[in-house]
């Protein structure tokens, strides 16, 4: 099995989810005790998050090139990061390492495309709803199209994001706000949901809704198994 290599800890509530994905796929595939052969570098989430709403995207840049070149040097033959919003730093990674990196956006749209939807609503932080990093990506390379929630609802999304579920406070109240969210896009045309941050597979599971939802960080992770196992 090659090594996967995780840039975890934002925040590390999701990180976990990653962890329990990559080896409970792995004993799937491989039965038995068989368990992934990963590693992860974890950051403080709390630094990362500050940076983020300063808008400081270049120091996290050079934070999120060095995690990756820490893996590498630690012997990952493949990168994931384990998060939506730092794929904004994608192709800065790519860049300044060796090994490959597999992108969120990939994994999701091949899903995507096996049941022939066009048009989705995403769920995620207000820099992945509202800038373009993961929104161009979906269209120019999947010709998929994202719709997101009203600038009022986009608040509120962020806000539980990041005051409620990186903390790991799961809330009833949260929960029934999305589905309203969820029921707005498919009103307005959505075919199926993108659960556009990992944290918001803590709150919103597939049961709770009556169309796909698109679980961005299992599909990554087991992707991430399929590739290591190939």
């Amino acid at each position: 099995m090659k090594v996967i290599g995780l840039i975890g800890g934002m925040s590390w509530e999701s990180s976990v989810l990653y962890y329990q994905i990559l080896n409970r796929k792995t004993q799937e595939i491989l039965g038995g005790s068989h368990s992934s052969d990963c590693l992860m570098y974890s950051v403080d989430f709390g630094e990362i998050a500050m940076l983020q709403h300063q808008g400081d995207w270049e120091s996290l840049e050079k934070k999120m090139i060095a995690a990756a070149q820490r893996l590498e040097r630690g012997g990952a033959d493949i990168i994931l990061i384990c998060t939506n919003t730092m794929h904004k730093m994608a192709e800065a990674i790519e860049q300044n390492t060796n090994i490959p990196l597999l992108h969120i956006v990939d994994s999701t749209a091949e899903d995507i495309q096996k049941k022939s939807y066009t048009k989705l609503g995403m769920l995620a932080t207000k820099f992945s709803m509202e800038e373009d990093f993961l929104k161009n990506r979906y269209k120019t390379k999947y010709g998929i199209e994202t719709m997101v929630p009203e600038a009022e609802q986009r608040n509120e999304v962020h806000r539980i994001i990041y005051e409620e579920l990186v903390q790991g406070i799961i809330k009833e109240s949260s929960r029934q706000y999305y589905l309203k969210i969820i029921d707005d896009l498919v009103k307005n045309g959505a075919e199926a949901i993108i659960l556009g941050c990992t944290e918001i597979e803590l709150l919103i599971k597939p049961e709770d809704v009556s169309v796909d939802l698109f679980a961005t960080a299992k599909l990554h992770a087991e992707k991430a198994v399929d590739w290591a196992l190939s």
